[in-house]
């Protein structure tokens, strides 16, 4: 009698269907924070785009006003610019490294298990505390790899002090600390190659360069894509590395959408400004995922 309440408690009937009461509870505890931090904060953020909001005062209605302004801010067209210069360079970089890598652990040569960990490592390190490392490592006179340059008799090259340096200097930094995730997706995907498919082209003669195009990457075109996709996501994101190493300069070389969203919003106080450019970046990313979707739905259709 008492199993039986207790089973009618934990699962009624809504609509004729039965409904498990217990497993929304379990849910809660990520759910409640999810709805108010994420999905109402979003909700405020497009409503404060169409206001002329200083945090302070209340809030003033001028509808498309933000936008028409940010369609004709040289500085926001240069941020977006920017931010897909990032991603034409920080995304290729860490599809092909992180692809490499995991072929090397994936064959299972000598120190393979502890390039695991190397090569992952850094994506558990803070974004800022990467960014102060390597202003130390691309410093001009002290830095690391402009002695090594000096070895093969290179000029110094001014990585994040120059207009023409800058962003690819803030990019090395970024694909150091992004890598481990594409490393750890790659290597995945590896993994569930069948090993027949190697010793049959094996047999039939093909060498290690046909294998990889004609097995490795057909079969991980479904992880590249992934991969791409959600690179290109956190790269138009790109905030902190940018706040740390250069400040968005040197001239607004290295600015990203993200850090003239911050300037705006946080140093300046135009908040309905600032988050009328964020809702024009979350359109970009849409309109990337959406494309990047497709092609991929295309392609295996």
């Amino acid at each position: 009698m008492v199993e039986s309440l207790r089973t009618r408690m934990r699962a009624v009937r809504w609509k004729g269907k039965r409904v498990h009461w217990s497993a929304y509870a379990f849910l809660l505890p990520f759910l409640v924070p999810f709805l108010i931090i994420i999905v109402a904060a979003a909700v405020f953020g497009v409503y404060v785009a169409f206001t002329d909001w200083g945090i302070i005062a209340k809030p003033i209605w001028v509808g498309f006003q933000n936008f028409a302004e940010a369609m004709g801010d040289q500085y926001v067209a240069k941020a977006f610019r920017n931010t897909v210069h990032y991603g034409l360079v920080i995304v290729p970089g860490i599809a092909v490294l992180g692809l490499m890598f995991a072929m090397y652990v994936n064959q299972g040569w000598p120190l393979s298990g502890f390039s695991r960990a190397m090569f992952f490592a850094p994506n558990v390190v803070s974004a800022t505390v990467i960014g102060l490392i390597w202003v130390w490592i691309l410093d001009t006179q002290y830095g690391i790899i402009n002695n090594y340059l000096g070895f093969f008799g290179i000029p110094s090259v001014p990585w994040i002090t120059s207009t023409s340096w800058a962003l690819y200097g803030v990019s090395m930094a970024s694909i150091w600390w992004d890598l481990g995730l594409g490393f750890v997706l790659f290597l995945a995907g590896l993994q569930e190659i069948p090993r027949e498919l190697y010793e049959s082209a094996q047999i039939a003669g093909a060498n290690g360069v046909q294998q990889a195009f004609r097995i490795t990457i057909p079969l991980l075109r479904p992880t590249i894509s992934m991969v791409v996709t959600l690179q290109f996501i956190a790269t138009f994101r790109i905030f902190s590395q940018v706040l740390v190493m250069t400040d968005g300069g040197p001239a607004s070389s290295s600015m990203s959408v993200i850090h003239y969203v911050y300037t705006e919003g946080i140093v300046i106080g135009r908040l309905g400004y600032a988050s009328a450019v964020s809702f024009l970046l979350f359109l970009m990313i849409l309109a990337v995922t959406v494309v990047q979707r497709f092609l991929i739905r295309e392609r295996h259709s």
